[in-house]
């Protein structure tokens, strides 16, 4: 059967049609399905709103092709019987191809899936079809039509395959894609002309009047043209549409604004981007001068160069910060020379740039300047001021201590607090920078820089004390200042800086809580005091330090107990150096600890050749409790002398306690561990006795010399020596009186219930202790 079919449709097509009308008809359709498919492609590439209107554009350019094959190839059917055309129903089978094809477009979708390729091609079989028969019926002429059904259902189930399978290949590529498919949709439309036509029958009826059409070439040859005219046009339009949209697509593309400033001077053309960036709509900006746009970092209009990028703003710019790049060069655009401006916005980038650069030269915490950026500052005011000005340096008092109890965050809060009182108190002009951990400094620069220096210092330790109440606040901190005089105190930065640290230096010394201005006799005590350091770090290789051992007696039985080990310093050319002056200097260079280590082995060694039980004890510094090998060096000490561990006593004071506290009662934890004895040495006079003697178990506790020394007519100094050794029996710790001189405080001190004390009238520090059976000299 499907044979007998096929030979028919041959037969029609060779022997019952004009081959060149019928080849002519082809070429219409050929044309029309490969703009069908390039048409959907376009409208592949869109967004949905222009891809509804190309999909709009691809079905009236097939439905038109379609009806035009048609018409052609109905032309070209050989009959005797002349034909013609009814206007009406013509018009209406091309209107019923072109709404079958919009139908099928939209189902078939943007990307090729089985169901929707089969229903699109079933409604463009149904829509060639309906376009053919409707076509069949505006024939007029003496004839009716008649057709055989079966062939024509049989072709139309074809056809809607090979439709089917056109909108399921779409995505083979770029050119199969567009080929296949358009190849497919040709044999389809084949096939059911001819079958229909094969298996139309007119039927002549002489009682039907007609007149003769005349040639019908004119009519092909019109058809064709109008056809294929439209076709080609619609795909110019496609192919232009799409070049200016990708055009257009590119311009708005790229990060930088676009502008075309013609001949004349005035703006041709922008893209959205720029119009963004200026805040202005794009149609505003059309004939618009430049330089009514842009303006210099002063705010005069911007003047054109070609030399290169040049950074700009907007006139009204949207931002406050808003900072512009303008590059130009030149192009042809419609047939003129013409100047393209590119515009960047460099406001996140100078934002960052200002961030970066903020960072670099200033402080996270504070927001306050760095050293770096002071240093800057005051090496431009030198070169550029000849007039005097002031720099302050200050130092925050119990910061550290502070900073170790109560944590880092509370330190942070600490600083934040000082940096809104220094803002708030210094002038305008005046320069504050934080240079170190608690250390600022102030570039005061006035007409009259030491009076106004002095004021500045005056009114800041005002808002200190004001502020900063140690006596209700655990947190609060004092400042002291010490202040440079330019030129009189330094003619440059290092000189300035160095003499300011003196004078703080001085300021601290005096008793915190003070400023002081540089003087020439600080820069001498400062020569001395570092000369002093290189000495000092040289004096046990050059032998220059020895021992010294200060008895310590029991008051009831008069009986020396033990001695402690004192540092002594004996210099070749300044004589003996007092403890005082270089104990100090040695925990601030870091010098104690080797110090610390070599008394510590010189008094076990001394102790280990006393007769009896007699202890000695050493001062640590705190300094010395924050190394973590010392316990490993005690236990070293007493292994390498040979001294029974509970021979050896080790002094603390409470500042100890307040530097990493954890760690350093570790570390006494580990050393008690090795049978060593650990006294608190200066009770009193440090930050919350009680609670450091609740944090570790210590075996004595000495009273602090200064107590003492004032018991003869101080009557809050004796009641605090008794509440001491009252508290030293609840805890059933020996208690021992520091600075014991005259009889008079030895009897307040045994009347008290002291068991142990310490002092010159009991003797003075030797380097060969007496025996320890000696007796007291005096007994009262």
């Amino acid at each position: 059967m499907g044979a007998k079919y096929m030979f028919a449709i041959l037969n029609c097509l060779t022997v019952d049609h004009d081959p060149a009308l019928v080849a002519l008809a082809a070429l219409v359709w050929i044309i029309g399905s490969l703009a069908l498919f390039l048409l959907l492609r376009r409208a592949g590439d869109c967004v949905e709103a222009r891809r509804r209107q190309w999909l709009a554009v691809a079905a009236l350019s097939a439905g038109i092709g379609i009806w035009a094959t048609h018409f052609v190839a109905m032309l070209a059917y050989r009959t005797p019987i002349p034909l013609r055309f009814g206007m009406a129903l013509t018009i209406l089978s091309a209107a019923a191809a072109v709404c079958c094809f919009w139908a099928a477009l939209h189902v078939a979708g943007k990307q090729p899936r089985a169901w929707r390729s089969l229903a699109a091609g079933v409604i463009a079989a149904l829509g060639v079809g309906t376009m053919h028969f409707i076509g069949m019926t505006a024939l007029e002429g003496v004839v009716h039509l008649g057709v055989a059904p079966v062939p024509v259902l049989i072709a139309g189930g074809l056809v809607a395959g090979l439709f089917a399978a056109a909108f399921g290949t779409r995505d083979l590529g770029r050119t199969a894609g567009i080929v296949v498919p358009a190849a497919l949709s040709v044999l389809a439309v084949v096939i059911l002309h001819f079958t229909a036509i094969d298996a139309t029958t007119l039927i002549l009826d002489p009682a039907l009047a007609s007149e003769a059409d005349g040639d019908p070439i004119w009519v092909v040859a019109a058809v064709m043209a109008v056809t294929i005219g439209l076709i080609l046009l619609v795909l110019a339009g496609a192919f232009l549409d799409r070049l200016l949209t990708d055009l257009k697509g590119l311009t708005e593309a790229t990060l930088e604004g676009l502008a075309i400033v013609g001949r004349d001077g005035r703006i041709v053309e922008v893209n959205a981007r720029l119009a963004a960036i200026l805040g202005i709509e794009s149609r505003s900006l059309i004939g618009t001068r430049p330089e009514a746009l842009f303006v210099d970092g002063g705010g005069a209009p911007l003047a054109w160069f070609d030399e290169g990028p040049v950074e700009a703003r907007a006139f009204d710019a949207v931002q406050e910060d808003q900072w512009l790049e303008i590059a130009t060069h030149s192009i042809e655009y419609r047939g003129r020379p013409c100047r393209v401006l590119a515009v960047r916005d460099l406001t996140e980038r100078k934002r960052f740039e200002r961030r970066i650069q903020h960072l670099a030269t200033h402080d996270p915490l504070t927001q306050l300047p760095n050293r770096a950026h002071f240093t800057q500052v005051l090496e431009a005011q030198l070169r550029d001021l000849t007039r005097p000005f002031a720099l302050l340096a200050l130092d925050l008092d119990r910061f550290k201590a502070v900073n170790d109890i109560f944590g880092h965050a509370a330190g942070d809060e600490v600083l934040c607090k000082v940096t809104r009182i220094l803002r708030e108190t210094v002038r305008a002009g005046d320069l504050v920078a934080r240079i170190g951990g608690d250390e600022f400094v102030i570039l005061a620069d006035h007409a009259d820089a030491a009076d106004s220096a002095q004021q500045l210092a005056q009114r800041i330790l005002t808002a200190f004390a004001a502020e900063m109440d140690t006596a209700r606040d655990p947190m609060a901190v004092g400042v002291s200042i010490g202040i440079a005089i330019f030129p009189r105190d330094g003619a440059d930065a290092e000189g300035l800086r160095l003499n300011a640290d003196i004078a703080l230096y001085r300021a601290k010394q005096s008793g915190r809580g003070q400023f002081r201005f540089f003087d020439t006799q600080m820069d001498h005590l400062a020569r001395e005091r570092r000369e002093l350091e290189h000495e000092l770090r040289q004096a046990i290789a050059a032998d220059q330090l020895h021992l010294v051992f200060q008895p310590l007696v029991s008051t009831a039985r008069g009986q020396v107990v033990g001695y402690e080990a004192l540092l002594r310093w004996d210099h070749p050319a300044r004589g003996r150096i007092a403890p005082d002056i270089f104990i100090p200097i040695a925990e601030e260079t870091g010098a104690i600890v080797p110090i610390g280590e070599w008394v510590l082995r010189r008094a076990c060694r001394t102790a280990a050749g006393w007769a009896g039980d007699v202890g000695v004890a050493v001062n640590v510094s705190p300094v010395q409790l924050l190394v973590p090998n010392l316990p490993a060096i005690v236990a070293d000490a007493l292994a390498e002398s040979g001294l029974a561990p509970e021979r050896l006593e080790l002094e603390i004071t409470e500042t100890a306690l307040l530097r990493n506290r954890e760690t350093t009662l570790a570390v006494l934890h580990a050393i008690k561990a090795l049978g060593v004895r650990i006294a608190m040495d200066d009770f009193g006079t440090g930050y919350s006795s009680l609670n450091n003697l609740q944090a570790f178990p210590f075996d004595k506790i000495k009273i602090d010399k200064s107590f003492v020394s004032s018991v003869e007519d101080d009557e809050a100094a004796r009641s605090i020596i008794r509440a001491i050794v009252g508290l030293g029996r609840s805890l059933n710790l020996p208690v021992v009186a520091e600075g014991v001189e005259t009889d008079a405080q030895r009897r307040v001190v045994t009347e008290e219930g002291c068991p142990q004390a310490q002092g010159y009238l009991f003797g003075m520090p030797a380097e060969h202790p007496v025996l320890p059976a000696m007796r007291l000299r005096s007994v009262g």
